[in-house]
């Protein structure tokens, strides 16, 4: 991609993000939609000599382009009726799922926890000439007044249990009546159904699953839809 057709503002945000990492664009098909991600050509940059291993909690889980992720962008191309529908993605790390609701006419909002992440964000939406889309510091231990959403959005958020209670406070603040929750995770991550356990006293939630190829393995991805009960 030629960096001189980006706006001036994210142009400064890419040459400073350069400085510290070597850079590149994925191209991502999803459905009849194409967007750029913009990412870390190499992951040591970011580690910097430290064992992922070592503390999950320490590892950038952001800088990975997540098989659920895949799988959630491609779902959010075949929902009905964008129009005037807003989506909040949590979480969003590269921001793809979110980026492929902006690219079929959602309203979107971004939302991570580190300044870098959104820079990233911003950066991969401009490329992809997307302007639907709008960029949130969240914690979810404090999160900030915010117009509620139609759909509240994520992929592989689900790695420590603490925060399962925070983030079901997250789905109550930020989902409109009648809004939908999607969810998007392997199968293999093993808070899954520790969380949809605690979710289902609040949430009607319907479960599915798409088994994916990589590298000669399979993956399979759950993917869950919630709903407020009394909805």
């Amino acid at each position: 991609m030629d960096i001189r057709t980006l706006p001036e503002a994210e142009r400064l945000i890419y040459n400073r993000i350069r400085k510290r990492y070597s850079l590149f664009f994925d191209r991502l098909r999803v459905g009849e939609q194409t967007i750029r991600l913009l990412k870390v050509a190499d992951i040591e940059e970011i580690l910097d000599g430290r064992d992922p291993f070592a503390d999950v909690s320490e590892f950038p889980f952001w800088i990975k382009l997540w098989e659920a992720a895949m799988v959630l962008a491609y779902g959010m191309t075949r929902l009905p009726d964008p129009v005037e529908k807003s989506v909040l993605e949590l979480g969003a790390g590269l921001g793809a799922p979110g980026l492929a609701a902006a690219a079929c006419g959602f309203d979107v909002t971004l939302s991570d926890y580190e300044d870098i992440i959104m820079d990233f964000q911003r950066v991969s939406a401009a490329a992809s000439k997307l302007d639907r889309v709008q960029f949130q510091h969240l914690d979810w231990l404090a999160p900030p007044e915010l117009a509620p959403f139609d759909y509240v959005i994520a992929a592989e958020v689900l790695f420590r249990e603490e925060f399962f209670a925070p983030l079901l406070n997250v789905f109550e603040q930020y989902l409109k009546p009648g809004g939908r929750i999607l969810l998007s995770h392997d199968a293999r991550r093993k808070c899954l159904p520790l969380f949809l356990e605690q979710a289902k006293k609040d949430f009607h939630i319907t479960i599915s699953s798409q088994k994916i190829k990589k590298n000669g393995e399979t993956i399979t991805i759950i993917f869950n839809q919630l709903r407020r009960r009394g909805d």
